[in-house]
């Protein structure tokens, strides 16, 4: 069998090391062919010929500059059905600029932006221009609480200015905005990770559906051959039950490489999910299905690689910065009580009590005797609040506290899942090169076996001859 792996050392939610093994015989030429067959060196198989006796695998730049070698498989195309060919580089690029995890988190960047936006702007009142009318006619109490009648009027027309905001709100607002923001750009760059991880082992997974495909169609081949001998052989030779357990197994191989086929499909259509290409082609890497990949050594240690883990993930930064959100507020609210709330109004409507409007033009008197001036009135407030007598204030202090405690618990179960996700790719990693080392022995002995069958099938000969 062909061995070939992959391996990534540091991203989350992936197979970081699988080994493909393409069925018997692949390398080899076809069963006619009467010279013996050579074995496939590391070199052939895309790999640099091994540091270490026995030992396909090499570090990780002399194995990615090793030169592939072809590997030719029959594209069959159903009716209706078209190829779609891409290299790896392609696919990488797609996952940064299609997929929609990475939009549906630039979305949510955009809304924490624009409420950083908001909090910076608490300070700022807000600005009105309009014209407020009042009139009165028939009873109306006297300052000293006589009954009066008259009929008045009264009109106001220029700017108005409403300011009315907690002050705490106006200074911690923007520090936890500003966080938010980070958390949200943080969880960009993850959402960008996250594509490229899951293009790339969907990619990986179409290779290996092409690789079993090429193995199984030499095996059916193969096996097709030996039914042809074992036909012919068994006319004078051997049972007829004989050729039977060949058609036996040629029919389990044709089943294998039916499956393969579908596995390809399925793969491929799994991936113009992921890049967003036509569903209905089927997507063929250009590359060799055993081209092997490698990020890190197999031999490098899993307590170096931690360490990196916790320091570069984008989704522990994100969580460290909703923590300091939840610290911000914790602070904001145990100050409301101490910072006093402003309010700055205008009050130059018609009746006092009307549109916040600071002044401008004006007119009032008696109706029919009105006269025109000028005004300006503005209010000024600062306010101390104690909600619900205090405990209002005590109940947002524990919600915050408890919220702080909540980012906290997230960001430790974050470390944990990072590191355990580092510390399984690295057990994958290491396990894949030891199967690599079994399957190239296991694959080596195949062939001597295979072709010492078919070289004593050739020289049966009939008692007597």
């Amino acid at each position: 069998m062909f061995p070939v792996t992959m391996g990534f050392g540091m991203q989350s939610r992936t197979k970081t090391c699988f080994t493909l093994l393409i069925p018997l015989f692949v390398a080899l030429s076809q069963a006619q062919a009467q010279s013996p067959p050579k074995l496939p060196a590391p070199r052939d198989m895309g790999l640099d010929a091994p540091s270490i006796a026995g030992d396909p695998f090499v570090g990780p730049r002399e194995a990615n500059l090793a030169p592939p070698v072809t590997m030719k498989i029959p594209e069959e195309v159903d009716a209706g059905e078209t190829l779609l060919p891409i290299n790896l580089p392609s696919a990488f690029m797609l996952s940064d600029a299609r997929p929609l995890i990475i939009d549906a988190a630039k979305a949510a960047e955009i809304v924490a932006a624009a409420q950083l936006l908001k909090a910076n702007v608490l300070w700022l009142p807000n600005i009105y221009a309009g014209i407020d009318y009042f009139r009165h006619d028939g009873l109306y109490p006297s300052s000293n609480g006589a009954p009066v009648f008259n009929n008045r009027a009264a009109l106001t027309m220029g700017p108005g200015v409403s300011a009315i905001f907690a002050t705490t709100d106006a200074i911690y607002e923007p520090l936890a905005a500003r966080q938010l923001l980070r958390a949200r750009q943080m969880g960009v760059q993850a959402a960008k990770n996250d594509a490229l991880m899951d293009v790339a082992v969907t990619y990986f997974n179409v290779q290996q559906a092409r690789g079993r495909m090429a193995g199984a169609i030499d095996t059916v081949a193969r096996a097709k051959e030996l039914l042809r001998r074992v036909t012919v052989l068994s006319k004078d030779l051997v049972a007829p039950i004989e050729a039977d357990r060949a058609r036996t197994i040629l029919a389990e191989q044709e089943e294998v490489l039916v499956k393969a086929k579908e596995d390809w499909q399925v793969a491929a259509a799994d991936l113009a999910r992921l890049l967003r290409l036509n569903p209905s082609a089927r997507i063929t890497p250009t590359e060799p299905p055993h081209m092997a990949l490698f990020l890190i050594a197999p031999s490098q240690e899993v307590d170096s690689l931690i360490p990196m883990g916790l320091t570069n993930r984008p989704e522990l930064a994100a969580s460290q910065a909703i923590v300091q959100a939840t610290l911000t507020r914790l602070k904001q609210e145990r100050m409301r009580p101490l910072i006093p709330s402003l309010v700055l109004q205008g009050n130059s409507g018609a009746n006092g009590n009307s549109a916040p409007l600071i002044g401008g033009s004006a007119a009032a008197g008696n109706i029919g005797d009105v006269q025109w001036g000028s005004r300006f009135d503005v209010n000024a407030v600062a306010l101390w609040e104690l909600k619900n007598f205090g405990a209002g204030n005590r109940a947002l202090i524990r919600e915050r506290e408890g919220q702080r405690l909540q980012a906290n618990v997230e960001l430790f179960m974050t470390q944990d899942r990072v590191a355990a996700e580092v510390a399984q790719a690295h057990a994958q990693l290491r396990s894949g090169k030891e199967r690599v080392r079994i399957a190239d022995g296991g694959l080596r002995e195949a062939l001597i076996n295979y072709d010492g069958n078919l070289k004593g099938m050739s020289e049966t000969t009939r008692f007597g001859d």
